[in-house]
């Protein structure tokens, strides 16, 4: 794992993986709760005027929740859109088109890098 990815790979067969650094929960409804620290300079300089707070949470429906699950370093994101199917049925249609914006989303956040396997 871990080469770089081209435009030509199979996005499918990419494996998201976690990034370090967020913590994570289950919420009292029984979805995923992501918990960013705002530990930087400028966070303290905000947090002191305005008063935020120490941590920034963030709560994912139930789809997202169970894509974060997935989400462990071995699953590929087709095995993952299978496991959707499975759990949600039409409900997560259309899956790939939906699942591939979503893991977009996380990767452009920094909640998940994508690696390819070795061949």
């Amino acid at each position: 794992m871990g080469n770089k990815i081209k435009k030509d790979d199979n996005f499918l067969e990419l494996v998201p993986k976690k990034t370090c650094g967020y913590k994570w929960k289950i919420n009292e409804n029984g979805f995923v709760q992501i918990i960013i620290p705002r530990e930087g300079r400028l966070d303290k300089i905000v947090r002191f005027f305005f008063k935020t707070p120490k941590e920034m949470k963030i709560d994912l429906d139930e789809q997202g929740s169970c894509v974060w699950k997935l989400i462990d370093g071995e699953n590929n994101i087709e095995d993952i859109g299978s496991n959707l199917k499975d759990e949600f049925g039409k409900k997560a249609e259309p899956i790939y088109e939906r699942l591939g914006t979503y893991i977009n989303i996380l990767r452009n956040n920094d909640f998940i890098k994508l690696e390819k396997v070795s061949d």
